[in-house]
């Protein structure tokens, strides 16, 4: 969907003609190679470095800015919570997307919710080589995690001296209830690398401090009760509707409020060829992070002082503030991410490839308040959580392809470890603990074999045909409570997913792929054993969950031109035991917690289109539209959902970029994203999404000019949300945002 910048030594090459591209769903045969797995049967995007100099990236995940159907509700720059929606995936499912980076897993499945996103920060945007995206769980090289998509992070390794230096600035003006200020930040990153013989290197250092806008407010449902003479008189509370439609008061800025944020990452990468055919790969990443959560009352008294707590008179009527409605926060993380691989590339015959991986959290802490200030409160660690990963393949490639069969095994092994302790704190800034307060943790384990064979069985025809046994289990889990520890009975299942595609190849360009595939999305280690102690019974969760059990169906069509192409994708996701936090309306009282909803289906047709060198030599354009049914079919639960839109799937998205390189040294890009009607509730009551805790529409048009001055130095501006229009996804997105980058390569 992007098109791209050229390079600097292009740029000052008057002798040469201005490049092409190729488009960004399979990139052309010049460019970057693609990590996308040969003889995947799903649709695919991709884009390399060259094309990301086109837009405004300042973390990893804006790279999938344009991706056709797919959006990352991210917040803020650097926000921690950025999650993948996609297809039939909303923005609170991130347990259905895998993120890897070089082969190493960066999906944090400790988890399902906005709280457990990929660790997008342990890779820098200036690392980046290039990034895919698979589309559904058709592949059976991949788990049912695939079931919403798949990304791919190649970053960058040397073959001679390299050495990259940029900074970014970037601001955004904010105006929203009683916010009117100014909110940005800097990112500083750099890489140096190089070969020598048999060897490789990189080592790439990066540093983020951005302050975000108010993310979150207190509110208040409208008083009927009148004021007593003892309330405080007080002004400031704006009036206010929520997503419901019901009156109130938002009274300031609370929970996360304007969250300071600073990240530290340093990156080792080794390379060494064993023989010409097989090398050998080591990471090594550290990231560190703090944060700070800004939060205020907007009520003012008589004398101008602050009001925080208590009884207050707002028109007439009574509100009581709790003493924590405007409590801050904070936190520290210290994570680390190692990981080896082996791999053989030969043109045909046999290839393997190895590959494992640790994520350790060697510090995490977060801290709040009781109240609007210092003092008591609590704080939370989760330090030993991870997780540890190890896949081994091989395939064997025709040495005419395509003809004959082209085969690929493997096993897969993954561990997923949680463990979060809270205490009471005297002062929760100091971490001075008093007294324990709650704790849970558990394990998942998962174990896989796939085999998958893609059989070129006629001129033209392709089968691919593939199967994945996986061997579940959950163990030691365990919820704490005061003087009440309980433990979980161990689970373990087995489950087995057949996919099956065929492709055909017609005459002028045109392919036509159908592909089928069952999946199942295992329950994580917080939805099984995050719940609450009553008494000395567990409560609130439900270590029994089923997983999601979808059936998918893709139907692809498409037509490659000289410098473009087209693709137009039919797609269904039937699933079954859908995990996701809803109150069940069936018992009394009511229980509000991860269950299995019964049926949710999605329906969806996609269209996209890329051209370089379109109408006049310089020009691209990428353009997608998409539309999304998703409905719930069933839901003993809560029936008043059934036949209502599903949470947070837009029924349209649509993205647009042009790309003009007006000269050798001069390109500017216009992008445009647009997302539909969503709803921020099962049962769809939510009827006034353009407000806080609503989930509005959105459009935003974002611009970048480029600008290289000689071989080595390259300059860009840009601006995000140019019509500064102001949306919702619960949180209130930035407004329009500035930015601004040097960057000095050799």
């Amino acid at each position: 969907m992007l098109t791209a910048k050229v390079s600097a030594a292009e740029l000052v090459a008057d002798d040469q003609p201005i490049p092409t591209l190729g488009v960004t769903e399979v990139v052309a045969a010049d460019a970057s190679e693609s990590a996308v797995p040969p003889n995947t049967p799903a649709p695919t995007y991709g884009i390399d470095a060259e094309h990301l100099d086109s837009i405004n990236v300042v973390n990893v995940e804006d790279a999938l800015e344009q991706a056709p159907n797919l959006a990352v509700r991210k917040r803020f720059i650097g926000d921690n919570n950025s999650i993948i929606s996609v297809r039939s995936t909303s923005s609170r499912q991130s347990a259905r997307s895998l993120v890897y980076a070089d082969g190493l897993l960066l999906s944090n499945f400790l988890g399902s919710d906005f709280t457990f996103p990929p660790r997008w920060s342990l890779v820098a945007p200036e690392e980046i080589e290039r990034v895919d995206v698979i589309y559904g769980p058709f592949s059976a090289l991949y788990p049912g995690n695939s079931l919403g998509s798949t990304v791919l992070i190649s970053t960058r390794m040397p073959d001679k001296f390299q050495a990259d230096v940029a900074v970014q600035a970037f601001s955004q003006d904010f105006d929203l209830y009683g916010t009117h200020e100014t909110f940005g930040g800097q990112q500083e990153s750099a890489y140096v690398g190089s070969r020598a013989g048999k060897w490789s290197f990189l080592v790439s250092v990066n540093h983020l401090d951005n302050s975000s806008q108010p993310l979150s407010f207190y509110t208040a449902r409208q008083s009927s009760t009148p004021a007593e003479s003892t309330d405080i008189p007080v002004t400031g509370a704006i009036g206010y509707r929520d997503q419901t439609g019901n009156p109130g008061v938002l009274l300031g800025i609370n929970s996360e409020g304007s969250t300071r944020i600073i990240d530290d990452q340093l990156k080792i990468k080794l390379a060494y060829d064993i023989t010409p055919d097989m090398d050998a790969a080591f990471t090594a990443v550290r990231w560190r992070q703090t944060l700070d959560n800004e939060t205020g009352s907007y009520l003012r008294d008589a004398n101008g002082n602050r009001v925080s707590t208590g009884a207050v008179n707002i028109g007439g009527y009574q509100y009581v503030l709790p003493g924590n409605a405007f409590a801050p926060g904070d936190g520290e993380g210290d994570r680390s991410l190692y990981g080896a691989s082996l791999r053989t590339h030969r043109d045909s015959g046999w290839n393997m490839q190895a590959t494992a991986s640790a994520f350790f959290t060697g510090e995490d802490t977060a801290g709040v308040a009781n109240g609007a200030g210092a003092g008591p409160g609590t704080v939370t660690y989760g330090d030993g959580t991870g997780w540890r990963t190890f896949d081994v393949s091989a395939d064997y490639r025709p040495s005419a392809s395509p003809e004959g069969h082209w085969l690929t095994f493997g096993y897969h092994y993954d561990r997923y470890k949680l463990d979060s302790v809270t205490y009471d704190a005297s002062d929760w800034q100091a971490r001075t603990l008093t007294d324990f307060n709650n704790a849970f943790a558990g394990i998942t384990q998962t174990q896989a074999l796939y085999a998958q064979d893609a059989w070129f069985f006629a001129p033209a025809w392709k089968l691919v045909a593939g199967l994945r046994f996986e061997r579940w289990n959950a163990r030691d889990g365990t919820r704490a409570q005061g003087d009440v520890e309980l433990a979980y009975p161990a689970r373990e299942d087995s489950y087995w997913s057949p996919k099956l595609a065929i492709e055909h190849d017609f005459a002028e360009g045109w392919t036509a792929r159908l592909s089928l595939g069952k999946a199942y999305r295992l329950p994580t280690v917080s939805e099984l054993f995050q719940g609450r102690i009553t008494g000395t019974a567990l409560v609130n969760n439900d270590p029994n969950l089923k997983p999601e059990n979808a059936f998918s169906k893709d139907l692809t069509f498409e037509r490659r031109f000289e410098h473009a192409r087209l693709r137009f994708s039919l797609y269904e996701d039937d699933i079954r035991d859908a995990l996701f936090s809803q109150t069940n309306t069936a018992v009394f009282p009511t229980v509000t917690n991860i269950q299995n909803v019964d049926r949710v289906r999605t329906r969806g047709q996609e269209i996209a289109f890329d051209a370089s060198d379109l109408f006049v030599p310089g020009f691209d354009l990428g353009a997608s539209v998409a539309h999304n049914d998703a409905r719930t079919l069933e839901n003993a639960n809560n029936p008043a959902t059934v036949g209502k839109h599903f949470y947070r799937i837009p029924l349209w998205r649509a993205d647009a970029i042009a790309t003009y390189r007006a000269a050798r040294w001069l390109a500017y890009t216009l992008a445009a994203e647009y997302s539909g009607r969503q709803y921020n509730t099962l049962d769809n009551s939510d009827v006034n999404p353009d407000t806080f805790g609503g989930t509005s529409n959105y459009f935003s048009l974002n611009g970048t000019v480029n600008f290289s001055l000689g071989e080595h130095v390259a300059l860009n501006v840009g601006v995000d949300n140019i019509t500064d229009r102001q949306s919702f996804v619960f949180h209130p997105y930035p407004g329009r945002t500035f930015y601004a980058e040097g960057k000095v390569s050799y």
